[in-house]
């Protein structure tokens, strides 16, 4: 194994060699939606009209910096399909964020949340701003006067934020706030992912990672394996890779690698993942860490393991590094780790991927949780969150498994055959006003 680590970056940025054929995020929802529908009999009206988001909201978020001068950001919210229930979906802070971007992490929210049978649609926001400039104070005055530009389309039975790239639970609590000053009662149930002192759910922050582990666990069992003779390779070691890790670490897995920004820790024998520190206990601390050896972020994609788990950013499995990939199942813990031409090798070569609209759905799974929580004024134990996220994702996998079984497809389009069929039936339910 080579000992070398990759340039310092971003987390968000974090990744191998650079992707040749990346689509955005819209091509890649629109192209997935056809896909799915290409295999069911649905009335193709239906399937143009989830093509377009409802609609899409552009506001100016102008903020004093600290220094005195007036900054203005451009902000968005982009509002897919609410046949099923409120608009769902999170906000995110970064340079990169437009228009087109939340409209296609929308429209994965739609099929996410169908896939969980959850009562929400679709929704995705953001600043086109980079968080790390601000100061806090900064971020928090950001974060009001984004809330009040979209007071007016956001609500706890209308459209639900959530964090996201960039946001956290401090976020949502200024978001909650200003929405609840505006409206002059506190509404905790506009948003989630809060902290749980002010109307948070317990379980909230681990949650994707949760998720991810368990639908791990399903599919290493479903492929007539061991848990505890599997190997594990995780890119990622934010708040999604470190909680998959070290759950699938206490169930008796080999968690022999595992990144952050600057390169990979290996140890053949087991990592003990409960001593490194996630990105958000130590950022970038994957390194410090005393292993026998070290890999690139390109280098751990291509380990030989039982279970490979992109959990960074999209599209860091490409054209390019496809074929060296040596993993016997991927699970997607990021969104959209894996570009349209990689899948297509992965299926060729017999290499079942696991999708994120199933896999990570656990942090809107628990959204739902706290949005139940919010509106009952009544909070879980940690243990009941376990509990019913375990009970949702096993459901949630016994079907899109019933759906791979009989219609002889990959995992993805047997996640996304469910969620379309579901959101389909619920137009054809509603109709078309007027």
């Amino acid at each position: 194994m080579a000992s070398q680590s990759s340039p310092v970056m971003d987390e968000e940025t974090v990744t191998g060699s650079e992707p040749t054929e990346v689509e955005s995020a819209l091509e890649t929802a629109r192209r997935q939606l056809q896909h799915a529908a290409d295999h069911l009999d649905i009335d193709p009206n239906i399937v143009e009209r989830l093509k377009y988001p409802k609609k899409v909201h552009e506001v100016t978020v102008p903020i004093k910096r600290d220094d005195g001068n007036v900054e203005v950001f451009t902000g968005y919210r982009a509002r897919h399909d609410s046949v099923r229930g409120p608009y769902k979906g999170g906000l995110r802070y970064h340079p990169d964020v437009t228009r087109d971007e939340c409209v296609g992490l929308g429209m994965w929210m739609t099929w996410k949340c169908a896939v969980m049978n959850l009562p929400f649609g679709g929704a995705k926001g953001g600043v086109a701003v980079n968080p790390k400039e601000l100061s806090d104070d900064e971020k928090e005055r950001l974060t009001r006067r984004f809330a009040e530009e979209i007071r007016g389309v956001i609500g706890p039975t209308v459209d639900i934020p959530a964090p996201d790239m960039g946001t956290d639970p401090q976020t949502m609590a200024w978001l909650m706030d200003a929405y609840s000053m505006q409206e002059g009662e506190t509404v905790p149930g506009v948003v989630t992912g809060k902290p749980p002192v002010v109307g948070g759910s317990e379980g909230r922050d681990e949650a994707p990672g949760r998720s991810v582990a368990i639908i791990a666990r399903e599919a290493i069992e479903y492929y007539e394996k061991d848990v505890k003779e599997s190997t594990v390779a995780i890119q990622g070691y934010g708040s999604v890779g470190s909680n998959a890790a070290r759950l699938l670490d206490d169930w008796g897995a080999n968690v022999v690698a595992v990144s952050d920004v600057n390169g990979g820790i290996y140890d053949a024998n087991g990592l003990d993942t409960h001593t490194i520190p996630s990105h958000y206990e130590e950022p970038e601390a994957v390194m410090g860490y005393d292993a026998p050896e070290t890999v690139t972020n390109t280098e751990l994609l291509e380990l030989d393991v039982d279970v490979l788990i992109p959990a960074a950013i999209g599209n860091v499995l490409t054209a390019e590094n496809a074929n060296d990939v040596m993993a016997d199942i991927i699970v997607e813990g990021a969104n959209g780790p894996i570009t349209s031409a990689a899948d297509q090798i992965f299926t060729e070569r017999a290499i079942p991927v696991i999708p994120d609209i199933l896999a990570n759905a656990g942090g809107v799974t628990v959204s739902y949780f706290e949005w139940l929580q919010d509106i009952n004024r009544r909070a879980w134990s940690l243990e009941r969150v376990h509990n019913e996220l375990e009970e949702e994702m096993l459901t949630a996998w016994e079907v899109v498994k019933d759906e791979y079984d009989s219609r002889k497809v990959t995992w993805r389009d047997a996640a996304y055959i469910v969620a379309l069929s579901r959101i389909a039936e619920a137009h054809e339910a509603r109709g078309l006003w007027p």
